[in-house]
């Protein structure tokens, strides 16, 4: 894919299979979310986050071979930073999704990107669309915010803030090391300081075949495939394609609240949703295409030449 394709907006060939692609990325991350959530009386939020990084970085770490020696100290703070940005983004999610509906959490998280993209788009009327975003957040819940677990919302609004720096350090980390490199480390410090929470919280049960059998499912489901997936479709869609489609997330989260855990989904709770997923996509629009951010989780390559975009 050639930069004036990613830029111009004009697709590339693929375009509908790699839009395919990217909302089966989106799906697989909510399912993996859905069944993270169904683990948690084994091994508790905490836990499951330990199992998902350990076994995401044994799998990039597998996949980039990313080399220990010849890095500079710039280049491995960027990459423990990334890993304990991300350690704390995740521990904050999964203790938001414990206590909150999946489609609420996502939803409340996805105001961290879209306020970053809101900030670097630098133009007046991308306010009009974080007003919107917080409009939606303020109708969530069928009694509002008020019949929200109070701990719950606090967990999803760090998780937020945790997901703006991710997407700051993941660009810092893609330009400092080659392709997955930094990631692959990047989740491999994540595991390891995330996990005395898990030990404390989970004990053995973190050892018990089934429970990592099932956090092995959810590192797939929630890293493994939608990187692959997305790394694929990237080099067939225009950014800002992407990121629009990656908006979806709070409404397939719902969706798979409802589906796997059987949770409740009322009207206004759609109004919340739809009005966040079409803040986003209009943030995305007004920043330029440089500056809008893409998703939680995607490495910084977005060619097939794995030239790193800077995110601001």
């Amino acid at each position: 894919m050639t930069t004036s394709q990613a830029f111009s907006g004009t697709p590339a060939p693929g375009f509908a299979p790699a839009t395919g692609l990217v909302m089966a990325a989106v799906l697989c991350q909510q399912l993996g979310a859905a069944v993270a959530v169904l683990v948690f009386p084994a091994a508790g939020p905490l836990g499951i986050v330990t199992l998902r990084l350990a076994f995401s970085a044994i799998i990039l770490l597998a996949v980039a071979r990313p080399r220990l020696h010849g890095h500079s100290p710039r280049a491995w703070r960027a990459a423990i930073g990334l890993g304990v940005t991300m350690a704390a983004m995740n521990s904050l999610f999964y203790e938001a999704i414990a206590r909150l509906p999946l489609g609420t959490a996502v939803t409340i998280e996805v105001l961290g990107p879209l306020v970053l993209s809101v900030v670097a788009s630098r133009r007046a009327k991308a306010l009009l669309w974080a007003a919107l975003a917080f409009i939606g957040v303020a109708l969530l819940g069928q009694e509002g915010l008020a019949d929200l677990d109070v701990a719950g919302v606090c967990f999803a609004l760090g998780a937020a803030a945790c997901w703006a720096l991710f997407i700051l350090c993941n660009a810092r980390t893609g330009a400092t090391f080659p392709r997955l490199g930094g990631l692959a480390l990047g989740m491999a410090v994540g595991a390891v300081v995330s996990l005395p929470g898990a030990i404390l919280t989970a004990g053995t049960a973190l050892l018990e075949p089934t429970v990592l059998g099932l956090g092995l499912g959810v590192a797939l489901l929630s890293t493994a495939v939608p990187y692959s997936c997305e790394l694929m479709a990237l080099r067939r869609l225009p950014a800002a394609t992407f990121s629009v489609l990656t908006c979806t997330a709070p409404a397939v989260a719902a969706l798979a609240g409802f589906a796997v855990l059987g949770q409740k989904f009322g009207y206004m709770d759609a109004i919340a949703v739809a009005l966040v997923v079409a803040a986003s996509i209009g943030a995305i629009r007004t920043a330029s295409p440089i500056n809008a951010p893409r998703a939680r989780h995607i490495t910084s390559e977005r060619r097939e030449t794995g030239s790193a975009e800077k995110v601001p």
